[in-house]
């Protein structure tokens, strides 16, 4: 039995999760088993690059492809300094790290983000307070924040304070999500109006511009993701993104164990962290930088026939790129709208079912036990995104059908 909806003319729209599977198949044609939500793609110098690092028997964190690797990123990225380390995850605590992160703090970040956003905040001992999204860019909304930061911050002579409990307020962390640039000018500015750090997370938008400048390259830190369903892999790996050189050398410093050079001693001036990106891996990574051109101009062209596909279903909604930006389209994504939201599980299912690898939003970080009692603001956007979300395949290699 299908849901009637009368749309605001009074014109009756029903949604039957079949026109979604047939748009998809109009998109993506029939799949031959299942069609997974992000693949990753080896058609270059794998192989090859993997051959020599293995016969160099330089596979863990010291060896050429390492520094090849972040020599690449800064190149593609715009940016004076890259320090690749074994994950995303990593790459962001070493951020909030660097920009003096310390136990009791707060960092403003989107329930609407995967966990490693959070759990980063958390490995510091700091306490992570979530702000709502937009329905622009899927990520942090800079009006929401506007009105969060009046509402409870306050200067004062050792940073500004979060009025309701206390605590120093020490980052801002944007995530750009899925490959959507957030307006990270409206961001920025509020950022600096507050004097507080601002951090980007970019684990999922390598390749993605803000008016013109490459994701990550305008905060004074970032951190990219390079997991096996990145645009780019390594396997697992990350990196470390700023134009400060000074910060550069201490990030690469932190994440190798502190360890002072010398042609022999083990001597380490702090506790710092084994996030030492593996030369093996490095030397994947390589091999698939130089395919990112390739891999962008493929999941474009997937996202645009994706939009006209579902660009006359009612009650269905392509998220496109924001305005001033140019996103990778990571993950594509269509937004039932609210009235449809309880079909929404029907859909995927239907989706899956039909053999396409499709998933929801993730569980907003306030619904999860630990972070239950984090501080936040209105949610109400966040929230209707994870009803209604659904995340469509998106590989690089998926062959989207021009109609």
């Amino acid at each position: 039995m299908s849901e009637v909806v009368v749309d605001s003319s009074g014109t009756r729209v029903d949604l039957e999760p079949k026109t979604i599977v047939d748009a998809v198949r109009r998109a993506v044609g029939t799949p031959n088993g299942m069609l997974g939500l992000h693949e990753p793609v080896f058609a270059g110098n794998e192989v090859a690059y993997l051959e020599e690092c293995i016969k160099s028997t330089f596979v863990s964190s010291v060896g050429p492809f390492v520094d090849r690797f972040e020599r690449m990123l800064e190149e593609v990225t715009g940016t004076k300094r890259a320090v690749a380390v074994v994950n995303g995850t990593a790459a962001l605590h070493a951020c909030f790290r660097l920009a003096g992160v310390e136990p009791g703090d707060e960092v403003i970040s989107p329930a609407l983000t995967f966990i490693a956003t959070t759990n980063a905040i958390a490995y510091c001992g700091a306490v992570p307070h979530f702000v709502d999204s937009s329905l622009e860019t899927l990520g942090m909304d800079a009006r929401a924040l506007a009105v969060r930061l009046e509402a409870i911050a306050q200067k004062t002579a050792t940073g500004t304070i979060n009025r309701e409990t206390g605590r120093r307020i020490a980052a801002i962390a944007p995530m750009h999500t899925f490959g959507h640039p957030v307006d990270l000018d409206a961001i920025a500015a509020l950022a600096d109006e507050w004097n507080i750090a601002l951090v980007e997370d970019a684990a999922e938008s390598l390749g993605s511009t803000y008016k013109g400048h490459p994701v990550g390259s305008q905060a004074r830190l970032a951190a990219l993701s390079f997991n096996g369903n990145k645009i780019v892999t390594t396997g697992g790996g990350g990196a470390i993104l700023t134009n400060d050189e000074a910060l550069g050398r201490r990030a690469k410093h932190l994440t190798t164990t502190a360890k002072l050079p010398h042609k022999w001693a083990f001597i380490h001036d702090e506790v710092g962290y084994n996030y030492r990106l593996p030369n093996l891996n490095a030397a994947l990574g390589c091999a698939q930088l130089e395919q990112l051109d390739g891999f962008m101009a493929s999941k474009r062209k997937l996202a645009a026939v994706y939009e006209r596909a579902f660009a006359h279903i009612p009650g269905v909604r392509f998220s496109r790129e924001p305005k001033d930006t140019t996103s990778n389209y990571w993950l594509n994504a269509i937004l039932l709208d609210e009235a449809h939201a309880g079909r929404r599980d029907e859909v995927l299912a239907a989706l899956n079912d039909a053999g396409f690898g499709a998933r929801p939003a993730w569980t907003l970080m306030h619904r999860l036990p630990m972070f239950a009692q984090s501080p936040r603001g209105d949610l109400s956007t966040a929230e209707s995104i994870e009803r209604r979300l659904i995340n469509l395949p998106s590989s690089a290699s998926i062959r989207a059908r021009d109609e």
